[in-house]
């Protein structure tokens, strides 16, 4: 069993498809450990991001994810990371797969609809980010 992050990002939250994303996430077998509504402060995105700090996109990514509220979620399951990922979708959503999170509600590369952990070490660290240890109810 793993556990992973996901972020339901601000375009798909304003567009009222938190539910929708849910149910795939479950569908494909994922459980929810944890979920909280949060309007992300500068500081906690800018935290979150980091590794992007140098890179151009960092100011609007910042921007973006202060925009509206996100839902992030601890998911768990068998292979949770990679079967985040593919439920996702690719980052463009014009090359992600039919049916993914990023082609049914993406906006385009930089409001994508959702982020995933891309490594079990990514997805440690940024469960512990956002969740205290108190607030994911595991079953493992």
């Amino acid at each position: 069993m793993e556990r992973t992050l996901s972020i339901i990002k601000p375009n798909a939250v304003i567009d009222n498809n938190i539910g929708n994303i849910i149910k795939m996430f479950e569908d494909q077998g994922l459980r929810i450990a944890a979920a909280k509504l949060t309007h992300l402060s500068k500081e906690k995105a800018e935290g979150f991001y980091i590794e992007h700090k140098e890179r151009p996109f960092f100011g609007e990514l910042v921007t973006f994810m202060t925009s509206a509220p996100v839902m992030l979620m601890v998911l768990e399951g068998e292979n949770a990371v990679m079967k985040n990922r593919e439920i996702m979708g690719a980052t463009n959503p014009a090359e992600a797969a039919e049916g993914t999170i990023r082609k049914l509600y993406a906006k385009s590369i930089g409001e994508n609809a959702a982020h995933g952990s891309d490594s079990l070490q990514s997805a440690d660290r940024e469960v512990n980010y956002f969740f205290d240890k108190n607030e994911v109810n595991s079953r493992w």
